[in-house]
């Protein structure tokens, strides 16, 4: 690579690295450590401070918050504890593997609160009906991106329990898209504006899926009553999975059920709260008991989901793999963010640099692969051991800068692979304005040495740069 020649014809689109410089940080935030599972014990957070209890329903695991245990420290039926949501919470506490507590208050992120999210493996937003906060949404992007397991159950388009203007359909999507730590579709999905009335979705066949078929069941269907369904995009996230399907639908549309991933995290979508209401709770509220609903099977998906997030879910399909807590949670990647230089990766010449032409997402070294406008192939790799036993999750941050006007045809590309997997391939059509946080599920990879490799390849006129910055492979 020709620094010189590259530069020529980057010199029209110096001032726009600025500006992707800037935008890039406005997606940057401090985290803290990722939250660690625990070797037996996992540990699931019930949100209820966001009108969780409006109107008619009762979406909690206990009356005793933050412990659940305070109201019945050996819970043995449903009815021991008090909520729409006891069947749920009973059924983890009897395993003996679960540590459950309830949040009344607001959520943060590494903290020293006893509900701070940093403290827990998975976090359940069970109906939400208010809006979270600026800083409540970066918490809980911050704990998903970092390891944490995020359950959304939402509700039909116009289930505004308190009457302030916001259903969940509303809440969940604006967690999404505007949030300062990622708002690019982050998680490869935004939920639709239905008011499905009736049905029982189907589950997809998928023998492998700790989701579908895990320890606590197999998932044959669940059931609407008055919800609703998402729309998948995995070519923003190419680990977001539909695993149960509205009737007639598949694919992209109409699915009621999905689980993806996000950094080093989990996240699964449910598209109505009528399938976790146990039938029972406090007093004054009307309840329908979903939970045992004779045509669907609705605690084994809610279960086995819970399961997953936190950590505890056997390993294989599903959205981010699983992992059994015996992994010690870890970053394996040499020189993720190329600050160090030509050290570690092995690659084409010149493609990690600090060349001012493009600028880094963070620091002042990244990978630039490509951006001549001439027949050019750059690549860039490096070999690591994945732990058995552990889930693993690649992510990295990609600019996609293109001279290309056109609209339709991939003339320039960047393949990612993974040992003997590709996981995407990216053209000049993917072109942003931006940093775009990419991550793929890799727990495939466990107990064994792979390359991790981004290969770009330029057509003979036009160039398109293909630019990656802060890179990770972590493991839990």
């Amino acid at each position: 690579m020709f620094g010189s020649s590259r530069s020529r014809h980057r010199i029209t689109t110096a001032l726009a690295g600025f500006a992707l410089f800037t935008a890039g940080a406005a997606l940057q935030v401090g985290t803290a450590a990722a939250p660690a599972h625990a070797a037996t014990t996992y540990r699931v957070l019930f949100d209820d401070g966001h009108a969780e209890e409006a109107g008619n329903a009762d979406w909690i695991i206990s009356t005793s918050k933050p412990d659940p245990l305070s109201q019945d420290s050996t819970p043995s039926s449903e009815t021991d504890w008090t909520g729409a949501l006891s069947s749920w919470g009973v059924a983890l506490q009897k395993t003996g593997n679960y540590s459950l507590k309830t949040a009344t208050s607001a959520l943060a992120y590494g903290g020293s609160s006893t509900t701070d999210l940093s403290k827990f493996d998975a976090l359940v937003l069970p109906e939400p009906n208010t809006l979270f906060t600026s800083a409540e949404k970066t918490a809980i992007m911050t704990f998903v991106k970092n390891g944490g397991g995020l359950f959304m159950v939402s509700d039909h388009t116009g289930a505004d329990r308190n009457n302030d203007g916001y259903d969940a359909v509303e809440i969940f999507n604006d967690l999404m898209t505007n949030n300062s730590v990622d708002s690019t579709d982050p998680f490869g999905f935004s939920i639709d504006t239905l008011d499905i009335s009736s049905g029982y979705p189907a589950a997809i066949s998928d023998s492998t899926n700790p989701v579908l078929h895990g320890s606590f069941g197999n998932v044959t269907k669940s059931l609407i009553a008055d919800g609703t369904t998402a729309t998948l995009k995995p070519s923003d996230n190419s680990a977001v999975k539909g695993l149960v399907y509205r009737s007639g639908y598949s694919g992209n549309t109409g699915a009621f059920f999905a689980t993806s991933t996000f950094g080093s995290g989990r996240v699964a979508f449910w598209g109505d709260s009528s399938p976790i209401d146990d039938g029972t709770g406090q007093s004054g509220n009307t309840l329908y008991d979903g939970w045992n609903d004779s045509g669907a099977t609705n605690a084994a998906l809610a279960l086995n989901a819970t399961a997953w997030l936190a950590g505890g879910g056997s390993s294989g399909g599903g959205g981010g793999g699983g992992g059994g807590g015996t992994c010690t949670a870890a970053q394996l990647l040499g020189n993720p963010g190329f600050e160090s230089g030509n050290t570690t990766w092995t690659g084409s010449s010149g493609v990690i640099t600090n060349s001012s032409s493009e600028a880094a997402r963070t620091g002042s070294y990244k990978a630039w692969l490509d951006g001549y406008g001439s027949a050019h192939t750059d690549t860039l790799s490096q070999s690591v051991t994945v732990p058995s036993g552990c889930s693993a999750t690649l992510s990295f941050y990609l600019h996609v800068d293109t001279a290309e006007t056109t609209t339709g045809t991939a003339y320039d590309k960047l393949t990612v692979t993974a040992g003997s997997t590709t996981l995407a391939t990216y053209s000049n059509l993917n072109a942003a304005s931006g940093y775009v946080l990419k991550s793929f599920d890799v727990s495939s990879l466990a107990g064994t040495t792979a390359t991790v490799k981004f290969t770009g390849v330029e057509g003979s006129t036009l160039q398109t740069s293909f630019v990656l910055d802060d890179t990770a492979l972590n493991v839990s």
